[in-house]
């Protein structure tokens, strides 16, 4: 097939900061979208894992209308009863208490550093320390560009800030030696599924280890649920399947359907941290926002989106490993690794190039961590949409990998 011409030249005046494919979409329906040229795409990036509920969902659509007719945005110094609405059906689905909003998962990530730092002032610590993890990604504010482990994100804007001790994924010992007679730690923060890095799992005994460590220490447990959150895994939360509640959870992506929404949970720990005035959104909790967000979370229990994304992501898993059967067993495909619709397809060489030849092919994926293809579909996928999935993407990666590398 054919490589997609592109669909307009880039603007001038749009800062160069993403290498984008040559294509614009136009518009969508469930899963699948259509580029100005007519083109149809099976989308399996899902916004990158934003589009809870698809494209052009019908109860999305009517209540986004009926509350831009009503209110977009007042500001904080008013009360927000759509925050309240929302933010109860977030502590009833996480079991903790108390929920800040944002707009993106970056804003809420540099929140929960801010958490951790002032809980570690209040206890008279000066310079609070912070355990985060090899491959992880937070954001690319400062701060959160200090937590995270990508180099190349890094380069070009040092100093960095300081404060951080950094540990590999599900290794409890290198974790308890890493923070060893150190006063200074204050929590303990990475993600249930790492994203950008690779789509790495922590364990479920690990998740609980680090849950009695920082128990048993005093330290602040910070889970980010950005990219893993929202029914993704098949629970409200990733971290849920360890069967263990964090003191923060910061939020975003999922959780407005495509409507910027960021939030950060709390728990009894770190609920009364804040004042007024330590922290604060100009957009955090507009109504427009707050609605998406109450909207989505009704709509995934209508429509039973949870045990949706539990078993179509099963079965994607399934049909992904037996197209890819002998690449398995070669090794030439080191894994297929997530959960529910939050997929890694682990090569042993750099794969970059099959975003464009999906596309060409009519799928829209991602490449993380330069080797790993990753697929974060809306949560409406159907196993349908899962088998054509599996039937573009495997030829593709296949070929890839019988390609001789220059």
């Amino acid at each position: 097939m054919t490589a997609a011409a592109p669909a307009t030249p880039s603007s001038p005046h749009v800062m160069n900061t993403y290498g984008r494919l040559p294509i614009a979409m136009s518009h969508g329906q469930g899963c699948r979208v259509w580029d100005v040229n007519g083109r149809e795409y099976l989308d399996a990036l899902g916004g990158i894992a934003v589009n809870t509920l698809g494209h052009n969902h019908p109860k999305l659509v009517a209540a986004l209308q009926d509350q831009v007719t009503k209110l977009i945005h007042t500001s904080n110094y008013y009360h927000v009863p759509l925050q309240e609405e929302l933010a109860s059906l977030l502590v009833e689905r996480s079991g903790m208490t108390n929920v800040f909003f944002c707009s993106t998962g970056l804003e809420a990530n540099e929140c929960a550093l801010k958490l951790a730092r002032k809980f570690g002032h209040d206890k008279g610590i000066e310079r609070p320390e912070i355990v985060v993890y090899e491959k992880a990604f937070h954001g690319r504010s400062i701060a959160t560009l200090s937590a995270t482990a990508n180099p190349k994100v890094q380069a070009g804007f040092g100093p960095l800030v300081e404060g951080f001790i950094r540990v590999p994924i599900n290794n409890v010992e290198q974790l308890k030696a890493a923070s060893a007679n150190n006063p200074n730690v204050v929590a303990v923060f990475f993600e249930a599924i790492q994203g950008e890095g690779g789509i790495n799992e922590m364990h479920m005994d690990y998740l609980r280890d680090v849950r009695a460590l920082c128990d048993e220490r005093d330290w602040l447990l910070m889970i980010d649920e950005v990219q893993c959150g929202m029914g993704r895994t098949g629970k409200w939360f990733a971290h849920q399947w360890a069967g263990i509640k964090p003191d923060v959870m910061p939020l975003a992506k999922g959780l407005g359907s495509g409507v910027p929404v960021g939030a950060v949970v709390v728990g009894p720990k770190a609920a009364n941290i804040f004042a007024p005035g330590n922290h604060g959104s100009t957009f955090g909790g507009n109504p427009l926002a707050m609605r998406a967000g109450v909207t989505t979370i009704h709509t995934m229990e209508e429509e039973n989106l949870l045990a949706n994304a539990a078993a179509v992501g099963e079965h994607l898993q399934a049909a992904l490993k037996k197209g890819l059967a002998s690449e398995l067993a070669s090794g030439a495909v080191k894994e297929i690794r997530g959960h529910g619709l939050m997929l890694g397809i682990d090569l042993i060489k750099p794969c970059g190039v099959l975003t464009q030849r999906a596309a060409d092919a009519g799928l829209l994926i991602s490449v993380t961590a330069d080797t790993v293809v990753r697929l974060v579909p809306s949560l409406i996928l159907t196993p349908a949409e899962a088998d054509q999935i599996a039937a573009i993407l495997c030829p593709l990666i296949s070929a890839l990998l019988k390609e001789k590398t220059p």
